[in-house]
């Protein structure tokens, strides 16, 4: 698979710098076209310091951030579907989904528009409904809901050890435990240098979720890497919270916007706040504990809404978002330097389609082009604002 460079570094068709979600996928995508594939990561595969971790992610068609993204969620469906052919336990769980708020409200609204838009099957529930149907829930009188029964949850540590061993069957070579600290565009080719050695390759594909500010300086004035927390609370009543009775969900309400799930994995009912407590981190000094301001933003929804899960809070996790100021994805060539691909910094909301992100990265390196409408994360989406 290597060959000698005439610089003395190995070689390779492209490198991959982050082996999470968007990496590990772009890695087997990449491997499966036949290329000779690098991918570099500075902990462990599954680790739980950036953005993929956390034992359940959600995955819904009813997608209330723009309609356009639907396309690209059926084909990440079909893809999670595909790898997780013949594996022992499934990647993707179906429970369906219920996007609930206030009528005018974004989540409400924009998940009814994209139903609506893209012929989804749906139903649209009100609060006596929405509680009679699923009694874990106690909404506000005011709330509606769209339920789309495709939805459901994947998990992400087990994806992304899926994408990693198919990529590495076919031929790529994945190394943990190394940093890459540098690299050098120039003439059709990039050089890698990391803190073990030095590669070369065609193109780079950065995957690196909260440490893109540090490796792709055209992205530092654009992205804001912030603390979340997830906390699972204990139940009084599990049948109301069982993946069979509970749908995932996006709540948005007054005391915030809220996503969660069935109990699933380990004890308790997982909820988690958007933009947590609005702080900016970097993600090699961000605290990692879970403290009472922590819990009480979270118990704020739980005690309201779903107060038979408003027991002892039984674990929690801290992870990242890597906020755009539009809040969509980057999928794009780097400025000035065509042999770089940048991807997906995600605003929370991007594990589901990184199925489908790694077809585009290997679309992208392969013919420059893909079939998939990405205009939506080009980055010059923001200097065209600006003038």
């Amino acid at each position: 698979m290597l060959q000698a460079s005439t610089r003395g570094a190995q070689h390779f068709d492209v490198i991959v710098a982050g082996v999470g979600a968007m990496g590990s996928a772009a890695a087997y995508h990449l491997a499966s076209r036949g290329l000779r594939v690098l991918a570099l990561e500075q902990h462990d595969l599954g680790h739980g310091f950036g953005s993929s971790h956390g034992l359940t992610r959600i995955i819904r068609l009813a997608y209330f951030e723009d309609p356009s993204y639907v396309p690209l969620l059926r084909r990440a469906f079909a893809l999670w579907r595909e790898l997780e052919r013949g594996l022992a336990e499934p990647l993707l769980h179906i429970t369906g989904g219920l996007d609930v708020g206030p009528v005018g409200s974004t989540v409400f609204d924009g998940s009814l528009r994209s139903c609506r838009e893209h012929d989804l099957p749906h139903e649209v529930l009100d609060a006596t409904a929405l509680a009679a149907r699923f009694p874990g829930w106690r909404p506000a009188a005011n709330a509606m809901a769209v339920y789309q029964p495709d939805a459901g949850f994947l998990t992400p540590e087990r994806c992304i050890l899926a994408h990693a061993d198919r990529a590495r069957s076919l031929g790529a070579e994945i190394r943990t435990r190394e940093t890459v600290l540098a690299y050098e565009a120039q003439g059709g080719s990039v050089r890698v240098r990391t803190d073990r050695g030095e590669y070369e390759a065609a193109q780079l594909v950065l995957t690196a979720g909260p440490w893109m500010s540090d490796l792709a300086p055209a992205l530092r004035p654009l992205l804001t890497p912030e603390r979340q927390v997830l906390g699972w609370f204990a139940i009084s009543d599990h049948a109301r919270f069982a993946p069979g009775a509970f749908p995932v969900f996006v709540l948005e309400a007054d005391e915030g916007t809220y996503y969660g799930f069935p109990e699933y994995g380990v004890p308790g009912f997982k909820i988690g706040r958007y933009h947590h407590l609005d702080e900016r981190v970097h993600p090699d000094s961000m605290d990692r504990a879970c403290h009472p301001r922590d819990e009480a933003a979270l118990r704020e929804a739980v005690s309201r809404y779903f107060p038979a899960a408003n027991g002892a809070l039984q674990s929690s996790a801290a992870c990242l978002f890597t906020n755009t100021p539009d809040e969509h994805f980057i999928i794009d060539r780097a400025p000035g330097a065509p042999e770089v691909l940048l991807v997906s910094p995600c605003s929370g909301h991007g594990f589901k389609f990184s199925s489908v992100v790694g077809e585009i990265c290997a679309d992208l390196v392969e013919h420059g082009t893909t079939r998939h409408n990405i205009e939506l994360f080009r980055l010059a989406r923001f200097t065209d604002r600006a003038r």
